[in-house]
């Protein structure tokens, strides 16, 4: 499966820690994303991380793109909780784009542990048939 991963300043130590507890599950998968995320991840799990924009830079458009063509599976955002204000359209499209892509998404630790433990048992493995020229559904599929 293609997994995106995007967490904001106040979230990507939670974000790393997440992903250490859950390495031997993620290594299975294609792993993607921002920048300075994949960095944090990649230094504190050894992981194989493909590195995007920061997310000011366009990152979190990189990613929606990429569900628009059905090539993320699952989508781990983790977003801050302070009140900025400012309504975040980019952060609107990119939710709404999972949306409509029928993407799972989490933004919470909860919701992620969720989403991880559904994806090991294979209760996620319908997006195979969304998402069938991933790399890891072309793998899955010859060895059949």
């Amino acid at each position: 499966m293609q997994i995106a991963i995007i967490a904001h300043d106040t979230k990507k130590e939670l974000m790393t820690q997440f992903c250490i507890a859950y390495c031997g599950i993620l290594s299975k998968h294609n792993l993607c994303a921002t920048s300075i995320t994949a960095k944090y991840i990649s230094e504190a799990t050894g992981l194989k991380i493909e590195k995007l924009m920061t997310g000011e830079h366009g990152g979190e458009q990189q990613i929606a793109s990429r569900i628009a063509y059905d090539e993320i599976d699952v989508l781990l955002f983790f977003r801050s909780t302070s009140p900025s204000g400012s309504y975040d359209e980019e952060e609107f499209e990119l939710l709404s784009m999972c949306d409509r892509h029928n993407v799972p998404v989490a933004t919470n630790i909860a919701t992620a542990e969720v989403l991880i433990c559904a994806l090991e048992r294979g209760d996620l493995d319908w997006r195979e048939i969304v998402n069938p020229h991933s790399d890891y559904n072309r793998n899955k599929n010859s060895q059949v």
